[in-house]
């Protein structure tokens, strides 16, 4: 912060909500990640094995981007919130949305694969 903000004094409610905002993000992070992993680990193909590979790749990396994001967004309305600036706008949401959709199509392209 500049010299010039002045840090408040705000609400715990709206400093628990902004930690458990966070810790959904993680969450949803590790639980990308921990897809990719069993994505890898047990589904076999007769053919297209790189497509399995390349799309738990995919997923893990997915889930520590979301992880990323998600501490940038809780350090971002943090500081916001104590120097007492309105809420910042984004649209990463929309757009690790969209992502997360083409990554569940694939993923389900790779499991009719096996079948």
């Amino acid at each position: 912060m500049g010299d010039d903000a002045v840090e408040r004094e705000v609400d715990y409610r709206f400093i628990l909500a902004n930690e458990r905002t966070f810790l959904a993000w993680l969450r949803s992070g590790l639980a990308l990640v921990a897809g990719g992993v069993a994505l890898d680990q047990f589904v076999r193909v007769s053919s297209g094995s790189n497509v399995v590979l390349l799309v738990s790749i995919g997923t893990i990396a997915l889930g520590a981007v979301v992880a990323a994001v998600g501490t940038v967004r809780w350090n971002t309305v943090e500081n916001a919130m104590r120097s007492g600036r309105p809420m910042p706008r984004t649209r990463v949401t929309i757009y690790l949305g969209i992502v997360f959709v083409l990554l569940a199509v694939a993923i389900g392209l790779v499991l009719l694969l096996q079948w």
